[in-house]
């Protein structure tokens, strides 16, 4: 336990329980689409950071090349071609469309999380 981070891994449960009432309850044009992809790369970010001891912009970096990852994986059909794409559960984690919107939510969420862990250097 003393490898983990604890204030992150806190942090990352809080974010997963609004992302998960967020897919229960949201069934909107934003919230869920897109502020949902948003903290999704937030709550990588965080999970992240709360088991590796590097720099936190290189978590961020290696944050937002997983959110991409998993975009480019559902461009290709990944379920589809893996023939998993009757598992609801793999539909709900990995996603199952390609948008452009979740491409610029996930930076914009890495930026955020850049903005909090750096203020001193945005403002120089």
């Amino acid at each position: 336990m003393k490898n983990i981070n604890i204030k992150f891994l806190i942090i990352s449960c809080c974010i997963l329980i609004i992302e998960i009432l967020i897919a229960i309850y949201a069934k909107d044009d934003f919230i869920r689409p897109i502020f949902g992809d948003y903290l999704a790369s937030i709550l990588v970010f965080y999970l992240l950071a709360t088991f590796l001891k590097t720099d936190l912009n290189k978590i961020a970096i290696l944050s937002l090349l997983i959110s991409y990852m998993i975009e480019f994986l559902q461009y290709i059909n990944i379920l589809e071609l893996l023939h998993l794409d009757k598992i609801k559960f793999l539909n709900i984690l990995l996603g199952n469309s390609f948008s452009w919107t979740d491409m610029i939510a996930y930076t914009l969420g890495i930026l955020t999380i850049l903005l909090i862990h750096n203020p001193n250097k945005i403002k120089s």
